[in-house]
């Protein structure tokens, strides 16, 4: 049996908590395709290096 890697998925709350964004903006950046995520039901689970890594890219400059 292929061994299936330990990655761990986060709900779109959990993501908008980590981030302090509201939910909204979680599923904006999930249809943008700027955060990685795949539709379990009617929900969408996000893995927890994707957050990592949106987390630690630089933030543009606006104005």
């Amino acid at each position: 049996m292929p061994e299936v890697p330990d990655v761990r998925f986060l709900t779109v709350a959990e993501v908008a908590e980590l981030m302090r964004v509201s939910k909204m903006t979680v599923y904006r950046l999930v249809h943008a395709g700027e955060l990685p995520a795949i539709r379990f039901g009617r929900s969408y689970r996000v893995p927890e290096s994707a957050v990592a890594d949106a987390l630690q890219r630089p933030i543009a400059d606006v104005g």
